[in-house]
């Protein structure tokens, strides 16, 4: 069982401001001198990455569908473990199941630019639509002057909606993060620019929130009835291969787990950047390249010509390499025009617009699963394993100890373009 403060920051729908006022709140408290913990439903490798930066220690995804909802509690207790408050940032609306299943009230941030009396109606309609939904409160998010405050907080007042904030529009002006066109720039190497930025979010939280008021909602949260999540222990005696795995000094491109799996399970792992290094770590039995490698970078992914080469060549050993998301690209010969690894023979390009979901593909069919218009996804050929498919690998931990197997054996999956049935690297079945 897990006694820990926690609460979900959740919003009507995407754009009201919740990943702002979500890190904000974990900066600010973590001023106050409190260890705090973030979490991110759904896939989002960006967002959690910001919330560990405010937090102080990894941001972690939950989500039923990736790990199964059996596993989300035992997750969050894991990763929460001696947090004295854990904040969880819901994705797009709020009816996700994730505070069902966490136990956790929920705070609503809604951008009130161009609203009045109708953020009640709004908020209420949230709050009725399910009748187990615990509504803690509410942050007003680009709230216009006093008065217009005063309109909101009367209304939300008249359904017995607590305002437990109220952000001014010129105090946060679109996500409060660093952004280019594509969107929000990704955490890489706790730059300055990401440091300042949570720093500033912090501030602002921290001055327009009541976190007293905040901290003694979450503090009313049940204890969570779920045993901790452990990495299972299945290492044998010898020597440990070391696993390769992108990502920078302080953490890996991906899933936090991926990496605990790994070191549980028997390897070493050793961190390879693939901005900065320009050789993989010595002894590398095997590679990991997870989905949260950031794309905002390709011309720094390309510019590092000398690791590109490397790869390569360990490619050509026949040794594992598992790839995922722009991993794959990554891996490409070219990639929006810029040079890429060059470990397989393909091209890529960014589309006109971003596309997500989640998919279920099956282990053992061929494809395991396809773009629309039956055009199979991904490559696995010999050592090499790539696709756009992020795997949380806590759904699956026998992903690890199999990656160990095949490193440790020193076994050679062959490095030309064909390879037969018997000869290629195989993560689940």
């Amino acid at each position: 069982m897990t006694a820990v403060p926690r609460v979900v920051i959740a919003a009507p729908s995407s754009g009201h401001g919740k990943t702002a006022v979500a890190v904000g709140l974990l900066a600010a408290l973590r001023a106050r001198g409190l260890k705090t913990a973030g979490f991110k439903v759904g896939p989002d490798h960006v967002d959690a990455a910001y919330l560990g930066l405010a937090a102080g220690r990894p941001g972690r995804n939950l989500d039923p569908r990736l790990v199964g909802a059996a596993t989300v509690g035992p997750l969050f207790s894991y990763g929460s473990a001696g947090a004295d408050i854990a904040v969880v940032e819901g994705t797009m609306g709020l009816y996700d199941g994730l505070a069902g299943l966490l136990r956790a009230p929920v705070v609503l941030v809604v951008d009130v630019a161009a609203m009045g009396q109708s953020v009640a109606a709004l908020t209420h309609g949230f709050r009725a639509y399910d009748e187990l939904l615990w509504l803690g409160g509410v942050i007003l998010n680009r709230v216009a002057s006093d008065r217009h405050e005063d309109l909101l907080r009367e209304s939300l007042d008249e359904i017995g909606v607590p305002v437990l904030g109220a952000v001014r529009q010129r105090e946060l002006p679109r996500s409060g993060l660093p952004a280019r066109a594509e969107g929000v720039v990704p955490v890489v190497h706790h730059s300055v620019a990401a440091t300042r930025a949570v720093r500033h979010l912090g501030e602002v939280v921290a001055g327009a929130v009541d976190l007293d008021r905040v901290l003694a909602l979450a503090r009313s949260a049940p204890r969570l009835v779920a045993e901790v999540w452990r990495p299972p222990g299945t290492a044998a005696p010898g020597t440990r291969p070391v696993i390769a795995v992108a990502g920078s000094a302080r953490c890996a491109y991906g899933y936090a787990e991926a990496a605990e799996l790994l070191t549980a399970a028997g390897a070493e792992v050793a961190m390879v950047d693939p901005l900065r290094d320009e050789t993989l770590p010595g002894n590398t039995s095997a590679l990991v390249v997870g989905g949260g490698l950031p794309e905002a970078y390709l011309d720094e992914l390309a510019a590092n010509v000398a690791l590109a080469t490397r790869v390569r060549q360990f490619a050509l050993t026949g040794r594992p390499i598992v790839a995922e998301g722009i991993g794959l690209a990554w891996l490409a010969r070219e990639f929006d025009g810029r040079p890429m690894c060059g470990v397989l023979d393909v091209v890529g390009r960014t589309g006109e617009h971003p596309v997500g979901g989640l998919v279920t593909p099956r282990a053992g069919q061929h494809p395991a699963w396809s773009w629309p218009g039956g055009q199979p996804e991904g490559f696995v050929r010999g050592g090499v394993h790539a696709s756009y498919l992020c795997l949380h690998w806590a759904g699956r931990p026998d992903i690890a100890s199999r990656l160990i197997t095949a490193a440790a054996s020193g076994s050679e999956y062959g490095g030309s373009a064909e390879y037969g049935e018997e000869n290629t690297l195989r993560l689940v079945s």
